[in-house]
């Protein structure tokens, strides 16, 4: 069995893309506005993934700004129904804060996929599911599931409102990085605040940084999330834009500053070392 065959319920076209995921692409943002619903769209962002394709949308309303994540499903015309190569979408809301911390749980996700080791489809799991995790927002719950079936490994993400109706989109293991990725340039550039009115009493953090070595982009983002104050280092390659970060909790900051200055302070050392051998072999 294959990771690249993976998906719960949703049948795989003949379009996937041999199980690599496609480059991003990110339309401009600028916002556009639904007259009907008063939605402003405010960013979008499209990802296809062996023959599923996501859109993961930055919107707002009157109440403030949320993500939209749709899963668009491309079937074979008449081998599964009559909808053809358009497919059928499923979709989830998110509130920015909510949207900040499945981010978070992407990495940890993508973390345990990358430590199991290879599938046996002799040997699933009883109930399918491998890691689980739960957000919770007001009247909303998500349901994180990385699950394994005959096909492969995916993560389902499971909405519901006020514990009935549900929705659900689900993505190919081997696409979470990529998905996290996608998700982390969205959160920052609008931020994990919902638009509401700043909680009284919230902590100031300090002002985002960033910096440029050779031919690579380092930022440094200091976030909040349910765990607490954390900074998020990201290297960005300017030919690809490629992204890779790592978060680094408040309460480790020092600890990290300790051994970089201590690697610093001894590095200088060694060449203050070299130097005077070099000058002793001189006379």
């Amino acid at each position: 069995m294959s990771d690249r065959e993976s998906g719960e319920e949703q049948p795989q076209g003949p379009e996937s893309v041999d199980g690599h995921v496609e480059r991003l692409q990110q339309r401009p943002s600028g916002a556009e506005v639904d007259g009907d619903s008063g939605v402003q769209e405010l960013a979008t962002k499209t990802l296809h993934i062996q023959s599923k394709r996501y859109y993961i949308d930055v919107k707002q309303n009157r109440r403030g700004k949320f993500l939209k994540i749709a899963e668009v499903v491309k079937y074979v015309k008449g081998e599964h129904s009559e909808v053809g190569a358009g497919g059928n979408k499923n979709r989830v809301t998110l509130a920015m804060s909510a949207a900040a911390e499945l981010r978070d749980h992407l990495t940890d996700f993508s973390e345990c996929y990358a430590q199991l080791g290879p599938a046996n489809p002799e040997n699933l799991p009883e109930d399918g599911r491998l890691k689980s995790e739960v957000i919770v927002r007001e009247n909303r719950r998500y349901y994180l599931d990385l699950k394994e079936n005959n096909r492969g490994r995916f993560l389902r993400i499971s909405q519901t409102i006020d514990r009935q109706r549900r929705t659900q989109i689900a993505v190919p293991a081997q696409g979470l990085v990529e998905f996290k990725n996608a998700l982390t340039e969205l959160l920052d550039e609008f931020g994990t605040e919902n638009g509401a009115a700043t909680p009284e009493g919230q902590q100031e953090l300090p002002e985002n940084r960033s910096m440029r070595v050779e031919n690579k982009n380092f930022y440094f983002d200091i976030g909040n999330n349910y765990r607490g104050i954390f900074m998020r280092l990201s290297e960005v390659q300017p030919r690809n834009q490629y992204r890779t970060s790592i978060t680094i909790p408040e309460r480790s900051w020092s600890r990290f500053r300790d051994i970089f200055t201590d690697y610093c302070d001894k590095m200088k050392e060694i060449r203050t070392g070299q130097s005077g051998a070099s000058g002793d072999q001189g006379e």
